[in-house]
């Protein structure tokens, strides 16, 4: 008679606080390395960025006369102010010409048989982008562990900077086994982690874990899936004879059963194979084990506080992940402990209940997230 694998079992709930304690104390950065700025987007720079001054002299910031402020002093629509000299007519972007200091709009000057009058009085400066005022050499257009956006690369281009330095942490995502609702999570995931800066690999389903884990052009392994105690569930098994196990259960709720370890130095985070739970584990431990990796600061997504609709009740020492929906100002809880499909699709976003909340009160000032 064969003897049957031993039953994955959760001797304890590891409270939430204290896994994000070990992800921060031995989740180490990936090695730096230099890209096109081209493909920054979501990256994590590894070093400030910095770029020349710019510009190298004073240029005109609209089209019109450029000319010297002092010479309008006094000059009103009904006075009239002669200028000493004709001015010059400069466009947006042109360099000023010697002797002037502002731009000023056509209307404010008058051409009148071959001599100019300023029909207003225009300040120093006015109409000019200041040499430097672009960007000063000495301060970092951006700073190491900042992820970038759009609007950066943008800026860097125009700047002149070609090459920055990043980590890309690079991400193996493994669905356990080919059902329709892990491949859901994983492909969630894999799209969450490229937002966030990562080199994604979604393997093929039912590709096995230790296989994945032996390979070694990976940072970090995410498998969906096999976390509980079906007869079939073996990841915690696979992560504890192939590497460390260092956590199976977790105070979080929904995902008790997911587990986190390391191959050597490179983290293994194993996630349930129910949507939910993939999802909630990976928002509160995923994504800090991925900016560890790429020494990223902590997350900065905007949040909006808004006043709940209906209390929530937790139970102390489990941390939760709420779904919510706005609704005339407020926003109303649409689950607990066990997250419905529909209660995502229909959701606005999330809310965190730490472990040593009883949950919050109708009326209650709560801070709501958005989902990847």
């Amino acid at each position: 008679m064969a003897v049957s694998e031993p039953i994955q079992t959760i001797s304890r709930l590891t409270p939430l606080a204290d896994v994000l304690v070990v992800v921060d104390a031995e989740v180490k950065a990936v090695t730096q390395r230099t890209i096109d700025v081209t493909a920054g987007a979501g990256r994590a720079l590894a070093a400030d960025v910095m770029a020349p001054a710019r510009p190298a002299s004073p240029l005109a910031l609209q089209d019109g006369w450029a000319l010297s402020a002092d010479e309008t002093l006094g000059a009103g629509g009904y006075a009239p102010v002669p200028l000493v000299r004709t001015p010059s007519r400069v466009e947006a972007g042109q360099a000023l010409p010697a002797g002037t200091d502002s731009v000023a709009p056509f209307d404010v000057v008058k051409l009148v048989d071959g001599r100019a009058e300023a029909l207003a009085v225009i300040n120093p400066g006015e109409g000019v982008l200041a040499a430097g005022g672009d960007n000063d050499s000495a301060i970092p257009l951006r700073r190491a562990g900042e992820r970038l956006r759009t609007t950066d690369l943008a800026a860097f281009a125009a700047a002149g900077v070609a090459r920055i330095m990043v980590r890309e942490p690079r991400i193996r995502v493994l669905p356990v086994r080919g059902s329709g609702i892990i491949s859901a999570a994983a492909r969630l995931v894999t799209n969450d982690i490229e937002r966030r800066g990562g080199v994604v690999r979604l393997d093929d389903s039912g590709r096995g874990l230790d296989v994945a884990m032996a390979a070694d052009n990976w940072d970090a392994i995410v498998a969906i899936g096999g976390t509980g105690s079906g007869r079939n569930d073996n990841s915690v098994q696979i992560l504890a004879r192939e590497g460390s196990l260092r956590v199976h259960g977790m105070g979080l709720a929904p995902g008790e059963s997911a587990a986190f370890g390391f191959v050597g130095t490179k983290p293994v985070l194993l996630l349930p194979g129910r949507l939910d739970a993939a999802l909630s584990v990976w928002l509160l431990v995923g994504r800090r084990m991925l900016d560890r990796l790429a020494a990223a600061k902590n997350d900065n997504e905007l949040t909006e506080t808004l006043p709940l609709a209906r209390k929530v009740a937790s139970t102390v020492g489990l941390a939760e992940v709420v779904p919510v929906r706005r609704n005339a100002g407020q926003v109303e809880p649409l689950a607990t402990k066990y997250l419905p499909l529909s209660s995502l699709a229909r959701s606005d976003g999330w809310i965190f209940v730490p472990a040593e909340s009883e949950g919050y009160s109708s009326g209650s000032s709560v801070q709501v997230r958005p989902w990847p």
